[in-house]
């Protein structure tokens, strides 16, 4: 084979690659035999995909016509599931407005079971919600703290929840640990004596 074609070659296997990943992350998520993508109704992606092992849900207010002479208020509910498919595959987080699939979103590897990974807390910081309980199950105890924050876009006033929570779990050890997390992701955590 001459250079150049080896080039071509290379080339080829390349937009191959490329191209075919897009195509995958445009079909959204495969369970089973079904596809998953944004779009669906939650009822769908249930049937689909089975129930998911845990699940979060927080709300945003959108003003159209902010500033405008006439605005329309108007309240999005949003549900977060996560789904996860073993250690050898990635979980997966579905956003949901309104009850419609909104994004599709790998995370880390998965667990074999729920709950029975639980690294220490400096290892945890930037993992979702989702992938915390994956790790080390429920927490004992959950505490939230809401504010609110705000988006602006030329007509368009987004507020959506500052949702800052704090998780407790007893491992039955001398010291119960704490995460923070703030919008379903964790940002530190600390032990404290039992």
């Amino acid at each position: 084979m001459t250079t150049r074609t080896i080039a071509l070659l290379r080339l080829f296997v390349a937009l191959v690659v490329v191209c075919g990943s897009a195509n995958t992350n445009a079909l959204g998520l495969r369970c089973g035999s079904r596809i998953v993508s944004p779009g669906m109704i939650s009822q769908q992606v249930r049937n689909a995909c089975g129930v998911p092992f845990w699940s979060d849900t927080y709300t945003s207010l959108e003003i159209l016509g902010a500033g405008g002479p006439i605005e329309e208020q108007r309240e999005v509910y949003w549900e977060v599931w996560y789904y996860n498919f073993g250690s050898s595959m990635f979980m997966q987080r579905l956003s949901f407005r309104d009850g419609q699939l909104q994004n599709v979103e790998a995370l880390g590897y998965g667990v074999d079971e729920v709950g029975t990974t639980c690294a220490p807390a400096i290892a945890s910081r930037g993992l979702t919600s989702g992938e915390l309980v994956a790790r080390c199950g429920e927490p004992t105890s959950r505490q939230r703290n809401e504010g609110a924050f705000v988006r602006r876009a030329p007509g368009i006033l987004h507020a959506v929840e500052d949702r800052r929570e704090e998780w407790l779990y007893d491992d039955g050890s001398a010291y119960l640990t704490r995460y923070f997390l703030t919008n379903s992701h964790v940002t530190g955590a600390d032990r404290l004596p039992r």
